[in-house]
C-alpha cells in the first residue's frame, strides 16, 4: 500500500505545480483591473480627456501600458506551431524590434540641443547592459534549463532577456509621455503622444506574445507578460511629469539605451534562431516585411 500512496502523491505534485501559473494569472489579471477602477476613479471630475493633473498623466500612461496586451490576440489563432514557425516567429519580432528600435533612435537625434552623443552612449550601454545580463543568467543557469513557476514550461533564460529588454524599452516611452504633458504644449501634445504610443505598442505586445506562445506559454499568460513589459510607461510619466526639467536632459541617452538593448536581442539572439529553425530565406522574408511593415506604420499612420 505504501508504493501506491508515494505514486499518488508524484503524480499530483505536477498537477499542482501546473495550477500555479492559472493561480498567479488569475490574480495579475485582478490586480490590473483594480489599478485601472482606480485609475478611472482618482481622474479629477471623472473627466479622463482634455486634462493635465497627476491623475490624467498617470491614467494616459496606463492605457498606453494596457494597450501592450491587446497585441497577444492574434496568438488564439495561433497554438501549436512546429519548430519552422517558431523561426518565423522569432523572426518577425525581430523585424518588429528593429524597427521599433530605428524610430527610437530618430526620435532621440530629433530632440533639441545635441543629443548625438547622449543616443550614441546610450546605446553603448544598452548592449553593454544585456551583455552582463546573459553573463549573469548563464552563471546561474549554464545549461538553460532553469524554469519559473510564473513563466509556466517557457525556458526562464530566453523569456526574460525578451521582457527585460521590452521593459527597458518603456521606460523612454514612459519618461516621453510625461515630458510631453510637463511641458508648454501641455494636455494636447501629452494626448497626442499617449495615443500614438498606445497604437504603437499593440505590435510590440505581439513581439512578445508571439515568443512566449511558440515557447507553450498560453495567450493568457502571454497577454500579461506583454502588459507588464509597459508598466514602467505610467510610473515613468508621472515621474517625468513632476521633474520635467530634470528627465528632459536625459531623454537622449535612455531612448539609445532601449535602442541598443532592442537591436542586440533582435539581431544576437532571435535572428539567430530564428535561421536555425528555418532557414535565411524565410529569416530573411519574415523579419523585413514586418520591420517594414511596423516602420510605414509609424512614419504614416503614428
Amino acid at each position: 500500500m505504501a508504493p501506491a500512496t508515494r505514486s499518488t502523491s508524484t503524480a499530483a505534485a505536477p498537477a499542482a505545480v501546473a495550477e500555479r501559473p492559472i493561480r498567479l494569472q488569475i490574480f495579475y489579471t485582478s490586480f490590473l483591473a483594480a489599478v485601472t477602477w482606480l485609475s478611472i476613479s482618482m481622474v479629477p471630475g471623472g473627466v479622463l480627456v482634455s486634462g493635465r493633473s497627476a491623475a490624467h498623466v498617470w491614467w494616459y500612461g496606463w492605457v498606453t501600458a494596457l494597450s501592450t496586451g491587446l497585441g497577444a490576440l492574434p496568438m488564439v489563432w495561433y497554438k501549436n506551431v512546429s519548430d519552422w514557425w517558431l523561426g518565423v516567429g522569432n523572426a518577425i519580432a525581430a523585424g518588429m524590434m528593429t524597427a521599433a528600435s530605428v524610430a527610437l533612435l530618430s526620435e532621440g537625434l530629433d530632440l533639441p540641443g545635441s543629443p548625438r552623443y547622449g543616443v550614441a552612449c546610450g546605446v553603448l550601454t544598452g548592449v553593454v547592459f544585456i551583455l552582463g545580463s546573459q553573463r549573469i543568467m548563464e552563471r546561474n543557469d549554464p545549461h538553460g534549463d532553469v524554469k519559473l513557476a510564473v513563466l509556466g514550461d517557457v525556458n526562464a533564460r530566453k523569456a526574460l532577456l525578451l521582457v527585460l529588454v521590452m521593459t527597458l524599452h518603456s521606460f523612454s516611452e514612459g519618461i516621453g509621455i510625461g515630458v510631453s504633458f510637463g511641458g508648454q504644449a501641455g494636455a494636447h501634445l501629452g494626448i497626442m503622444i499617449s495615443t500614438t504610443l498606445a497604437i504603437h505598442n499593440v505590435p510590440e505586445g505581439f513581439a512578445v506574445a508571439v515568443v512566449l506562445v511558440s515557447r507553450g506559454m498560453s495567450v493568457l499568460g502571454a497577454a500579461l507578460w506583454a502588459v507588464t513589459t509597459s508598466l514602467p510607461q505610467p510610473l515613468m510619466a508621472l515621474l517625468a511629469f513632476r521633474f520635467v526639467d530634470t528627465f528632459e536632459p536625459i531623454q537622449p541617452a535612455g531612448l539609445g539605451f532601449a535602442a541598443g538593448a532592442m537591436l542586440y536581442v533582435a539581431w544576437v539572439e532571435l535572428l539567430s534562431e530564428a535561421y536555425e529553425a528555418c532557414g535565411l530565406l524565410a529569416t530573411g522574408a519574415a523579419s523585413v516585411i514586418a520591420g517594414s511593415t511596423m516602420w510605414l506604420c509609424h512614419e504614416h499612420l503614428l
